[in-house]
């Protein structure tokens, strides 16, 4: 529950210093409104793009499945605020109750597993990611949405463990677009030919246990400087 608990935290952090403190009620502070259902379908859009499924264009193929992890932690950035909107608006209880349902989830045991890969095949593993969409639609309770999510998550070769540091590096990483000028258009994204996503998983990848504020620093030392 550690784990979750800190997720939801950063995430709540994230969405205060980003739309505002009362994001909740569904309008940033800039007066815009906040679409959390449809975040989280155009981002499960993008992760199917990840899969080899068109049958008139590169036939042979194969999943990126780097790419589609950092689509699954976009996702799960989505779904927490979703839930946490949730909890707070119909006065469903607090982080902590939040942190609780997820981990009570019937799927969850699996979450927490070693990494296998999945036996399903491409057109299967799109299925699961299409399910998590009809549920947004469906308008089904927070918990089946979040239990969706975990289906997706662990065929996209994620457990809890590197769910959690995938999604402190993309948190971290939002967090230094923001104060690079993301909102205002100015912020390069292309780091030396690849985008700034290739860069931190790269940082991740060379310490096992790299701190939130060590990551930050290692960003601004490789950021493009113009």
């Amino acid at each position: 529950m550690n784990k979750i608990l800190q997720m939801l935290k950063l995430q709540q952090q994230l969405n205060d210093a980003t739309n505002g403190e009362g994001w909740e009620k569904g309008i940033t502070k800039n007066g815009k409104r906040i679409d959390w259902k449809r975040c989280t379908y155009l981002e499960c859009a993008e992760l199917i793009e990840s899969y080899p499924w068109k049958h008139w264009k590169n036939i042979d193929a194969q999943p990126d499945y780097e790419n589609i992890k950092i689509e699954a932690v976009d996702i799960w950035h989505f779904i927490m605020s979703q839930g946490l909107e949730d909890y707070k608006i119909q006065n469903l209880g607090t982080i902590e109750d939040l942190a609780d349902t997820i981990c009570n989830l019937n799927n969850y045991p699996t979450f927490l597993e070693e990494i296998t890969p999945t036996t399903k095949n491409y057109y299967e593993q799109i299925d699961v990611v299409e399910n998590l969409m009809k549920v947004l639609f469906c308008k089904e309770p927070t918990g089946k949405l979040m239990e969706a999510f975990i289906d997706v998550a662990v065929q996209s070769g994620l457990n809890l463990e590197s769910l959690y540091k995938l999604y402190v590096g993309k948190n971290i990483l939002n967090q230094f677009r923001q104060d690079h000028g993301y909102k205002e258009g100015s912020y390069i994204k292309i780091w030396n030919g690849q985008e700034d996503n290739v860069t931190m998983q790269r940082i991740l990848e060379q310490s096992d246990d790299i701190s939130p504020e060590a990551l930050y620093a290692a960003l601004e030392k490789a950021y493009p400087k113009g």
